[in-house]
Formats: structure tokens, sequence, C-alpha cells
């Protein structure tokens, strides 16, 4: 495969792990990518952060924007893909940074009737403190370093380091299964995406979305390729969500057990962004 990629980046108010993981974009070998940030209705500094990376950035930026009015992800990635131009979409989070063969990776393990999911690095408290306050390109770091930082126990999944060829069983080992294929290390082909109409922007609140992506995906007769062990995501640590239970999410719980029990796909309407901001630059 050796057409254009588009990556998207979730992100919401949280500019210095963005410019972390934009950077570890600029540094991919492969070239032949967009960058696409999805974005939640983020303040002021996280344009700031964009605009003066798009500067520079070797490949196009693009950036989607909608006002915030809660958590509203699968719309911001909805926004995002009516702007991509790659028959590929890799999706990441903006606290996921990549190594310089994620996008080549992820190009080469893409086949027709597939979509790719990848896993997570979980990088320790320490660790992503440093990071974001002398901004290192860790993710420039030979895998062996990454391999025994882990063992050192600043971020887990060691063996995640260690890169399998892209072949084998073990790559469809769960073909069929939604459970653990997450929208911070996914690709799918546009054209899958479009089949579906995207996301469903009836979950807002954390929890299911990217599930209910993947089971529909699944339902079309799709199957999923497991690439562990090939590009994994550094995922920085941050707290996670705590308090009262959340009515949103009850609900997206709800929607996706009723999507379980559902023989055939949930036909979506076709969604269109209400705000696109398209920030140019230099290929």
């Amino acid at each position: 495969m050796t057409s254009l990629v588009s990556v998207v980046v979730t992100t919401y108010n949280w500019p210095e792990a963005l410019s972390l993981v934009l950077n570890s974009l600029a540094d991919q070998k492969d070239r032949n990518f967009e960058i696409i940030i999805a974005d939640d209705g983020s303040a002021g500094a996280t344009t700031r952060v964009i605009e003066n990376f798009a500067a520079t950035c070797p490949v196009p930026v693009k950036h989607y924007w909608h006002e915030d009015s809660g958590f509203r992800v699968a719309k911001a990635r909805n926004g995002a893909i009516a702007m991509a131009k790659g028959d590929l979409v890799v999706f990441i989070d903006g606290d996921c940074c990549v190594m310089p063969d994620f996008v080549s990776r992820h190009r080469k393990a893409a086949e027709g009737g597939c979509f790719v999911s990848g896993k997570r690095v979980f990088i320790k408290e320490r660790l992503t403190n440093m990071l974001l306050k002398r901004k290192w390109a860790f993710h420039k770091w030979p895998r062996a370093a990454l391999f025994g930082v882990s063992l050192f126990g600043f971020c887990n999944r060691p063996f995640q380091f260690i890169r399998l060829p892209h072949k084998g069983p073990w790559l469809w080992e769960h073909e069929n299964c939604w459970r653990k294929a997450q929208t911070c290390n996914l690709a799918v082909f546009k054209a899958d995406i479009d089949r579906i109409h995207g996301f469903d922007e009836a979950y807002e609140g954390h929890g299911f979305e990217d599930s209910d992506f993947v089971l529909r995906l699944l339902r079309t007769g799709l199957k999923r390729k497991n690439v562990e062990y090939c590009s994994p995501v550094l995922h920085l640590y941050h707290p996670r969500l705590t308090g009262s239970p959340n009515p949103q999410s009850d609900a997206n719980h709800q929607r996706f057990l009723q999507l379980l029990n559902e023989q055939p796909n949930r036909t979506l309407p076709s969604q269109r962004p209400e705000q696109i901001a398209i920030i140019p630059v230099s290929a």
C-alpha cells in the first residue's frame, strides 16, 4: 500500500501532551501521510500548539474543532474523518506518542477485508512528568532502551518492544472479537468507515463509543488483525476518571448492550461536522 495515510489524533485541553505526540508524528520515517487533530472543544492553548507545529511540520496538518459541550469524542472523530484524504485512517489519542516506524508498520499491516488494532504501553507517572518537563524525544529511543526502561518499572508491557514480523496465525487470534480493540491504536480503511457512517454520535460522555465502532465494523464482515509486538503507542500517564457514576456513561452502556443484542448493523444517519477549520502548511 503506497497511498496517503490519514492519522487522526483526538485531543482535549492537554496541549503539553499533544505537543509530544505531534513531535513524534513529525519524526516518522514514512512521509506519505497527513495529520488531522480531532479537537473536542479545547481552549486557545491547544490551537497555538497546533499552529506552531503546523508551521514547521513536514506533512500536512488539519484541525477539526467544535464547541466544548461535554465529552463528544465520537463527533470530533467524525469531523476529522470528513477531512481525511487518505485511503487508510489511523486513530491515536493526544496522549499517545508513537515510534518512528508507526505509520510504516500500519501501512504494511493494512490489507483488504480487515481492520488493524495495536497495543499501548503505559508510561508511569514519574517518567511522564519528566518527559513533559524536559520534552525528550523518547519516541526515538531504540527499542532495546525502551525495553530496559520498562524492566526498571517506568512503563509496562516490555515485550511490546520486541518487534515481530507481520505474519503468522497470532495476527488473527481475535479476528471476530470487539473486546480491547481501542481507538488509541486502530487503523481502518476509509471506505469501510464510510460504509458504517463513522462513529455513533449518540455516545456522549466517556465510554463504549469505540467498542460500538469496532463491533459494527465486524458485523460488516471485516476481520480484526492484531499487530501486537509491532508498533505500540506510548501512553502518557494521567489520572483515571473517578467519582460518582456518570448518567451519560450508563446510557452509553445501555446503548452498547442494545447493539450487542441486535442482529443487523445499526444504520446511522449521514453525519456532517458543524465547523471545520483547516490549517494550511507546506507538505
